[in-house]
């Protein structure tokens, strides 16, 4: 895998850490999926994610949304054994890709709980050992048991009916022989000793087949290269079910490629807060986000680093087409350094600048502050990207974590509405020859509910701030 696509794991406690690079050496291992952590990746179009585990109750499940998202972004998903073949059932006509028994189950309709596949397990730092049996397994077990003439068809169907009628969290193998009579016992502990080998773990053996196909070159493709191959005598190969499209002359056909991935409702903004979120002190949360309208808010230096990213950006864009920055501003705006300039683009300037700039420059700049008006691309990776690589990084991140201590400290402040934020924060950049409409536009912000909208989570350290000044301490922490 090394220098080629990345392979991420989703899994604990189907398969431990050592289980999965024991198969994919190169892949990268994470805990089971929860509501966010496939947000939480850069996703580049080859990479696959494979989901085995998830949580149940722990945290919120995994989203479906969120791996509709990874869908958009050319990576392929992969489910199996556990939550993930029952999203990979939920979601195969949207793209996501199903393997094994346990997901044959699911898209069949044999089985429809996520109780099925939910265990009790222990913590992360132990290798998430079970404490529970799931369902499937039982079911699996009962049913190779009987192929195999070492449980009784009668036997299993009482074994599998007494433990579904546990919840999923005491489904232990002393409380699920508790809720059997005697006869049944020794059935139970050929299943438990077939299971706990791993020999009749159908959970396992479906995880374990999934990557043994990645490692052996399976294809891949999002693009409806082929459904993963394996060998006859391992578990089903990674499917995509086939859908009921509309034929062009009327009649539905079957169609093996999978559905164009729905918009999924996940904004660019969520995706770079969960990308980027830590916690900076007990159930105190920050992303990279923060520390951008820190420096935003709080810096006398950052309306030029963002008019320097967002031009390089422009640069790039016309270069890309063969123009200079010049004409592209001037062909995308349509207007040019012989036409005046309208009257109603005045408000983007300072005074100065409406009356000294030459005409590309202010073109230049005019598309730096309506950027949003113009240019769909969220320019804030690319400043973030300079942010990270400053010497001030680490103080803008302190200053959020002061911001929320701030806040904590002052719990009865109420903080005004997004608009009486930005309106009581625009004092700071008030100056001779400026306007509100410019000083929120040359630091980004569209408006006033946009800058509002940041200004709330520092409001608390922004009163401290200003209260320290008026009593002349000048180490205003």
């Amino acid at each position: 895998m090394a220098g080629g696509p990345k392979v991420v794991v989703y899994a604990g406690p189907t398969l431990s850490a050592a289980d999965v690079r024991a198969v994919l050496p190169g892949a990268q291992v994470r805990p089971p999926a929860g509501r966010g952590d496939l947000l939480a990746e850069q996703w580049s179009p080859g990479d696959v994610a494979v989901v085995v585990d998830g949580y149940f109750r722990e945290r919120r499940s995994v989203g479906h949304k969120e791996i509709l998202h990874v869908l958009t972004e050319g990576a392929v998903v992969v489910g199996t054994a556990s939550m993930g073949a029952l999203r990979a059932a939920e979601l195969g006509p949207c793209g996501m890709r199903g393997t094994g028994r346990v997901h044959a189950m699911y898209a069949s309709g044999e089985i429809d709980g996520d109780d099925e596949v939910g265990v009790l397990h222990g913590p992360a730092e132990l290798g998430y050992p079970p404490r529970t049996v799931a369902l499937v397994n039982l079911r699996y077990g009962c049913a190779e048991g009987a192929d195999a003439d070492l449980v009784t068809a009668e036997a299993g169907r009482r074994i599998v009916a007494a433990a579904k009628a546990l919840p999923f969290t005491h489904r232990g193998w002393k409380d699920i022989e508790g809720a059997l009579e005697e006869q049944d016992h020794e059935a139970l502990w050929t299943l438990e000793e077939m299971i706990d080998s791993g020999v009749w773990d159908v959970k396992r053996l479906d995880a374990l087949s999934a990557l043994r196909t990645l490692a052996d070159g399976g294809s891949t493709a999002a693009d409806g290269g082929g459904a993963l191959q394996t060998p006859a005598t391992q578990t089903p190969a990674l499917q995509t079910p086939p859908l009921q499209t509309p034929a062009a002359d009327g009649p539905a056909t079957d169609e093996s490629a999978a559905a164009p991935v729905p918009f999924t409702g996940i904004g660019r903004t969520q995706a770079l807060v969960r990308r980027t979120r830590r916690e900076h002190a007990p159930g105190r949360w920050m992303s990279d986000l923060d520390a951008l309208d820190a420096a935003r808010l709080f810096d006398e230096d950052y309306p030029a680093l963002h008019e320097s990213v967002l031009s390089g950006l422009l640069e790039e864009f016309a270069a890309a087409r063969g123009h200079t920055l010049e004409a592209y501003a001037a062909a995308k705006l349509g207007l040019d350094d012989r036409t005046p300039f309208p009257d109603t683009l005045a408000r983007w300037f300072t005074a100065p600048e409406a009356a000294g700039l030459p005409a590309a420059d202010r073109i230049r700049l005019l598309m730096v502050r309506v950027w949003p008006v113009w240019q769909s691309m969220d320019w804030r990776p690319a400043v973030l990207a300079r942010l990270r690589a400053s010497e001030r990084w680490d103080e803008w991140c302190e200053l959020v974590e002061r911001a929320d201590r701030a806040a904590q400290d002052a719990p009865r402040l109420v903080v005004p509405p997004p608009t009486m934020c930005a309106k009581l924060f625009l004092r700071h950049w008030q100056r001779p020859g400026t306007s509100p409409d410019v000083e929120t536009a040359r630091r980004g912000f569209a408006g006033l509910e946009g800058l509002g909208g940041s200004v709330q989570r520092f409001f608390a350290y922004d009163i401290r701030r200003a209260r320290d000044k008026g009593r002349g301490n000048a180490a205003v922490r």
